[in-house]
């Protein structure tokens, strides 16, 4: 878009400069955070992945028992004694961006006669809810990157177009108006030059 070439427009120009220069590192550091915070998300899942991985390998010395799970009727699956019932999150705020934070996972107090099932159920269902807690809160975090992530994306595009296009375009606009300016500064006086010579050259004519 072409910009006046004149002194108002000139000011405009370097103020806007100034805004965008004061207004940039800001952003750089906005993205630097979230990039930080987003690998310490992601270092956590990896963790969180691998007790998960060790928590189901604790029981493989016994997972051959597990298999009377097949034996269960219907309602006595193991799955029907562990039973998610509510997320406990509170609300959390990084680089302004609001993001879940696991609480608890709680469960439906289901209860059960000791005498229908073998001795390693109550185990199983302490390591199914542990294994469960741990699933809710990785999908927590991974809802933290997908938020951050995209906020991320948001303050990238910024942080390009103020110094790819704002920061350059508005130095070039107001190296455009300095040029003209001065130009016609120059043409100003160069006029004015000529105009006291004829007025010199007039008076020596007259006298």
């Amino acid at each position: 878009m072409a910009v006046k070439l004149t002194k108002n427009e000139q000011k405009k120009q370097k103020d806007q400069l100034k805004q965008y220069q004061r207004y940039l590192p800001t952003l750089q550091l906005k993205k630097q955070q979230l990039q930080m915070v987003i690998r310490q998300i992601e270092v956590q899942l990896a963790e969180y992945k691998a007790k998960q991985e060790a928590l189901v390998g604790s029981v493989q010395s016994w997972i051959s028992v597990f298999g009377e799970n097949s034996a269960f009727c219907e309602e006595r699956r193991l799955d029907s004694l562990v039973r998610p019932e509510r997320v406990v999150k509170k609300e959390g705020n990084i680089a302004g961006v609001s993001i879940p934070i696991f609480e608890d996972l709680t469960f439906k107090d289901i209860e059960y006669d000791v005498e229908d099932y073998p001795l390693w159920v109550d185990k199983a269902v302490v390591l199914l809810q542990e294994s469960a807690r741990i699933s809710a809160l990785m999908r927590t975090l991974e809802i933290q990157v997908e938020l951050l992530g995209r906020e991320l994306r948001t303050t990238s595009q910024r942080v390009n177009l103020f110094e790819k296009v704002k920061i350059p375009e508005t130095k070039e606009n107001i190296r455009k108006i300095g040029i003209y300016i001065g130009d016609q500064q120059t043409a100003a006086v160069v006029r004015g030059k000529i105009a006291k010579k004829k007025l010199s050259a007039k008076g020596e004519t007259d006298d």
